[in-house]
């Protein structure tokens, strides 16, 4: 026949699937369903090599990249007569490339107990990554590649695996690598991408999240070599908001952004895409899916646009209702878990959401309070900054942000426990700025402030001598706060010996 082949045996031996390719290869299709064998997939693949041709760099891929428990190959002659039997499985060392190889011997003289050899690896794995998995949580390998200093990406990595917890995901391991310059194709070389398979084997783990946004080809490539599913942060952020957001407004926003997001990413999504769809009632061979779901995305992105105009001026009308009425609004932003909400508690005794987790609360709350000499001022909680906030997240609430140009005065509220504290009011400002609201009267808080040494306290004072120190909690420092507001907020205020 002059072609390979290849069989797909379970671990009792029994052929699942029988595959004929050409004389240089064979196509393996999608397996589909889960690894039935614990971490590997319980498969065995044998196949021929046409020319004595042994077990090369693709046979070894297909080993790792499929869960196989074993690849072997079987050459053979002009004729087509068997030679040689060569057989290769996953090993659990760090080494490259990742495989035990066997000695090429003749096909008649083996003599080794596979399920035997399978069953050891299955338990070195499982023994390398002791720890207890939490049922119902997906497990995940953080991977981080970029330009940055290793330090610095661990921070990252630190915050995203906060994020992983706000999203009900179980961080297991964490890969980095730092290079000069980030592969276009799959970001990661060919030799980390099996280095970041075979952790993701020892700890049983199902997605690859990876810090930074992914491009719409590098995520396809990705996907086609790994089976695994890979996220990336603005995937990840998406999905935080997603479960977070409650209102309507909300919902909206989030869905818009999710769409946005999508819309690029749609082409090359899977095989089934590029078929033909006909019908009754259409005209020649009809849409491809492709260009179905990309138009049913555009017309559910404008649907959501004119139901946030119609939303955003309701809003419009009620802030002109209460300017007419003079009520002054003060704004607290902040990086993400600064403890904005819990602020708002303890300043109005009311009883927000408020957790320690990234992105708790979503929606805009706004309490009233009245202050000595019937002054009264309207505070707004808004959304928790985060640096390199999605794009697609920005603008679809920019209509909740835009309030805050109403704003009379903004407080910008920071983690002072945070040892990335200059780094997160970084990001609140440039956030600020393109929304241009970097004018804004404003006045520096520094929250937490009970979680500090007395020579902590001090190093930060000297450096920021016009914050505020505060604890949300203890309400430590909250007259001098309230003090400070109403004085920026009325000329004539002269202050009291009143909390």
């Amino acid at each position: 026949m002059n072609r390979q082949l290849a069989l797909f045996c379970d671990r009792k031996g029994r052929v699942v699937l029988v595959l004929v390719g050409t004389s240089l290869g064979i196509s393996i299709p999608e397996l589909g369903g889960q690894p039935g064998g614990g971490r590997l997939r319980g498969l065995r693949l044998l196949h021929t090599h046409l020319q004595e041709e042994l077990i090369n760099e693709e046979d070894l891929m297909d080993l790792l990249f499929l869960r196989l428990d074993v690849l072997a190959v079987l050459s053979v002659g002009m004729a087509g007569e068997p030679r040689t039997l060569q057989y290769a499985q996953l090993s659990a060392e760090k080494k490259d490339p990742p495989c035990d190889i066997s000695k090429a011997l003749p096909w008649d003289t083996q003599d080794v107990s596979l399920s035997e050899q399978t069953e050891a690896l299955e338990a070195t794995f499982t023994a390398k990554c002791p720890g207890r998995e939490i049922h119902g949580l997906e497990r995940a390998i953080l991977v981080s590649v970029s330009v940055l200093p290793h330090a610095v990406q661990e921070k990252q990595l630190d915050e995203l695996a906060r994020l992983c917890k706000t999203a009900g995901i179980d961080p297991r391991a964490r890969i980095i690598q730092r290079t000069a310059r980030v592969n276009a194709r799959h970001i990661l070389g060919k030799g980390k991408i099996a280095e970041l398979e075979v952790l993701a084997l020892e700890h049983n783990a199902t997605t690859l999240l990876f810090d930074g946004e992914l491009t719409p080809a590098q995520l396809h490539n990705l996907a086609d070599i790994t089976e695994r599913r890979v996220l990336d942060r603005t995937q990840l952020i998406l999905d935080i908001f997603a479960q977070h957001a409650k209102s309507k407004a909300g919902k909206l926003q989030v869905e818009l952004a999710q769409l946005r997001y999508l819309q690029p990413r749609l082409a090359g999504k899977n095989r089934a895409m590029d078929r033909l769809m006909g019908g009754i009632g259409g005209r020649g061979p009809g849409e491809t899916r492709l260009e179905t779901d990309r138009r049913r995305n555009r017309e559910r992105i404008s649907f959501l646009k004119r139901a946030l105009e119609e939303l955003a001026d309701t809003r419009a009308h009620l802030r002109k209702r209460r300017k007419a009425s003079g009520l002054p609004l003060v704004a607290i932003v902040g990086y993400t878990n600064a403890g904005k909400s819990t602020l708002l508690n303890t300043l109005s005794s009311s009883h927000v959401l408020a957790e320690d987790k990234l992105f708790a609360t979503l929606d805009p709350v706004a309490r009233r309070l009245r202050y000595p000499s019937s002054r009264e001022i309207l505070f707004t909680d808004t959304i928790g900054f985060i640096r390199n906030l999605p794009d697609e997240l920005l603008e679809a609430f920019r209509a909740t942000l835009d309030e805050l140009q109403d704003a009379d005065l903004l407080l910008h509220l920071v983690d002072a426990a945070d040892e990335n504290l200059e780094q997160h009011m970084a990001s609140v400002r440039e956030i600020l700025g393109s929304l241009e609201l970097g004018s804004l009267p404003t006045l520096l808080i520094l929250n937490k402030w009970d979680r500090l040494s007395p020579a902590q306290q001090a190093s930060l004072l000297a450096h920021y001598p016009e914050a505020i120190p505060i604890s949300a909690t203890t309400r430590c420092g909250l007259k001098e706060l309230n003090e400070h507001i109403l004085q920026r907020l009325f000329r004539n205020y002269t202050p009291k010996n009143q909390d």
